[in-house]
């Protein structure tokens, strides 16, 4: 595919190990990309779920994917705060549908008030047996949390208001050029 240009909309794909489509966001408008990322924002996007149901997201975020990291990050911005959901997830490709990656499951939650949760460790452990998860990716996404907790600690990339300001900036200043 084509690399994205600025202001361009794609659609976002999660799959399961297995292969099967998991949600799909159908509109997310591109902020920049790079050799090695993807930088978007969606804001009252559809969501499909696997099962058929929709659901509409409720607020903007910026949307942070990378090919060398087994993770990506959904900072969405609230009244409160920014209130962070990062999927522990395969490196992002792209192909002529949209940006796709395979969610392993686990993912970790940051609040406003810079409370960290790791969450869905049942279903991570249910589907690793399940689908016989080899022990390379549990390794791989082991390391890659210690990675994704470190860049929280530390305010990196995505975790740092001024990223977050800068790109949602940016995501008006396209908004109202189309406008």
């Amino acid at each position: 595919m084509q690399v994205p240009k600025e202001g361009d909309y794609i659609a976002i794909q999660s799959y399961k190990h297995d292969g099967s489509l998991h949600r799909t966001w159908k509109e997310t408008m591109v902020l920049k990309t790079s050799d090695n990322s993807l930088i978007g924002c969606n804001d009252h996007t559809l969501v499909t779920e696997d099962d058929g149901r929709h659901w509409v997201t409720r607020e903007p975020a910026i949307i942070f994917f990378h090919k060398k990291y087994w993770f990506n990050v959904i900072a969405m911005i609230r009244d409160n705060g920014v209130a962070y959901y990062c999927n522990l997830a395969t490196p992002y490709a792209l192909d002529r549908q949209a940006l796709k990656y395979i969610d392993y499951d686990l993912d970790v939650k940051v609040f406003p008030d810079g409370e960290k949760r790791l969450l869905d460790v049942d279903e991570y452990k249910a589907h690793s047996a399940y689908w016989h998860y080899p022990p390379e990716i549990d390794h791989v996404l082991k390391e890659n949390v210690k990675v994704l907790v470190d860049w929280i600690n530390q305010g990196k990339g995505p975790f740092s208001q001024a990223y977050v300001d800068l790109w949602y900036q940016r995501y008006q200043e396209l908004l109202h050029r189309r406008a």
